[in-house]
């Protein structure tokens, strides 16, 4: 399975920049993808399923922001959208398809530059989504979490 991971930073954006091309020249069976800063009526989906690709979205309550998405070439089994926990469900962070026994995840996280209590909802999303992600595995093993986890290694 060939998977890419792809934050889009707006998907409308996106596709006047040639993103269908791109995406038909990618040859992923997956495509993970951030920020997508649309409601899925804002989406043309049909030109991903031209593309070849079901397409599946999960967006934020707040009209131009977040969003994550999964385009898949293969139908998936199931599609779980959010974590069910309201305060990162309503901005739109986290979608799943499973196959078979293997899951795939986008996920976008937040970044926290925009001031202390961004930051501090970030550190608490990190702990809780590590928490989250301990459970979910001892369901589901086999899983690829994949996304703009908004993380440096060192200052830059």
């Amino acid at each position: 399975m060939r998977i890419i991971t792809y934050n889009v930073n707006g998907i409308r954006a996106a596709l006047g920049k040639g993103f269908i091309d791109w995406i038909k020249s990618s040859e992923a069976d997956v495509i993970c993808i951030q920020e997508t800063k649309a409601r899925p009526e804002q989406i043309p989906t049909d030109l991903f399923n031209e593309a070849g690709y079901y397409a599946y979205w999960f967006s934020a309550q707040k009209k131009g922001y977040s969003g994550v998405g999964i385009l898949t070439k293969k139908e998936p089994d199931n599609v779980v959208i959010g974590m069910g926990v309201e305060k990162y469900d309503n901005e739109g962070r986290v979608i799943r398809a499973d196959y078979g026994d293997v899951s795939v995840m986008s996920v976008y996280h937040p970044s926290g530059t925009s001031g202390n209590v961004r930051q501090e909802f970030k550190m608490t999303w990190l702990d809780d989504f590590l928490i989250y992600s301990r459970k979910l595995k001892k369901e589901r093993p086999n899983i690829i979490i994949s996304g703009d986890f908004n993380i440096c290694h060192k200052p830059i």
